[in-house]
């Protein structure tokens, strides 16, 4: 007998997530209000796009809802798994990405979503992804423990051992391998997750995005009002670069959204408003720059 499998349940949730990050941030903004732009998708779904622009804390922050259906998986989805190629598809998600203007708070991104692909004569393959992840240019370590006890306290529900398959798994994906090194302090990333069953599986992606604004909220609250110079303001534009790098080069979902053609206006509001690169510049060690790379952009254990 196949398993229940509740999509439905699933956008709900989703739907109900978005509605309250857009209200936390707002809150946590104090200024500024979303702009919300819905959209569709000629070949079948569509989706809101809320973006928030120029506010007192946040340059930007976006919490997009999309679901889309189509005939064909998208190349970014069936690399791992060719088994797949031919299937048609719905996926169902959100994705919200922060970058505050000052330096001293952290640039904070968060992804869950469900997939379900399906043949004629053949039973339907789902599964659940998503996480989140911390990108500090100027950590203070009590807030990167903070954000990994929180992750922690997100997955313990459901074993011992998710916490740590889910933050190694977050080290490894966050990871740029032309610079050799890691985006940020890392948090939590999973995919093709199927664990034990539909209504466990789902309660976990529900436990990561709940816990999202618990793990951020304390770490704004705390540095927003922090002074900052304009050294430091150019050190957050160049370090920007790094997440711009990734997201275009190596980051699978913007690729599965580029691929099955989603609104490109709302895949790439994760890209930061201002950012700059410098030709082949290093911060002198010793520096709070230089910390960031050698103490903080390391795998390790936070908890």
């Amino acid at each position: 007998m196949s398993e229940t499998v509740d999509a439905d349940a699933v956008r709900r949730y989703l739907l109900g997530l978005q509605a309250d990050l857009t209200q936390a941030f707002e809150g946590l903004d104090g200024k500024a209000q979303f702009l919300r732009d819905s959209w569709e998708r000629a070949e079948g779904g569509g989706g809101e796009a809320r973006v928030l622009t120029g506010g007192a804390v946040f340059e930007r922050a976006g919490v997009n809802f999309s679901r889309v259906f189509g005939d064909r998986l998208p190349p970014a989805a069936t690399k791992a798994r060719p088994e797949l190629v031919g299937r048609g598809f719905e996926a169902t998600g959100v994705s919200v990405v922060v970058h505050p203007a000052n330096p001293h708070v952290p640039t904070a991104h968060m992804n869950v979503r469900f997939l379900i692909a399906e043949a004629e004569g053949q039973e339907p393959v789902w599964w659940f992804g998503g996480g989140f992840d911390l990108t500090p240019y100027y950590p203070v370590e009590d807030d990167v423990r903070h954000w990994h006890r929180t992750a922690k306290s997100a997955c313990d529900p459901f074993g011992a051992d998710v916490y740590p398959k889910l933050k190694q798994a977050c080290d490894r994906y966050f990871y740029l391998p032309h610079r050799k090194e890691a985006r940020g302090v890392g948090g939590l990333f999973f995919d093709d997750w199927r664990e034990p069953n539909f209504a466990g599986a789902f309660a976990l992606m529900r436990s990561v995005g709940d816990h999202f604004i618990k793990a951020y909220r304390p770490i704004v609250d705390a540095r927003h009002a922090m002074p900052y110079t304009e050294q430091q303001r150019q050190f957050q534009l160049y370090r920007r670069g790094r997440y711009v790098e990734f997201n275009l080069v190596h980051d699978r979902g913007t690729l599965f959204g580029l691929q099955s053609d989603g609104r490109t206006e709302s895949i790439l509001m994760s890209m930061p408003p201002l950012v700059t690169w410098r030709y082949n510049w290093t911060p002198a060690s010793g520096t709070p720059e230089a910390e960031l790379t050698e103490r903080y952009l390391i795998a390790q254990d936070w908890v």
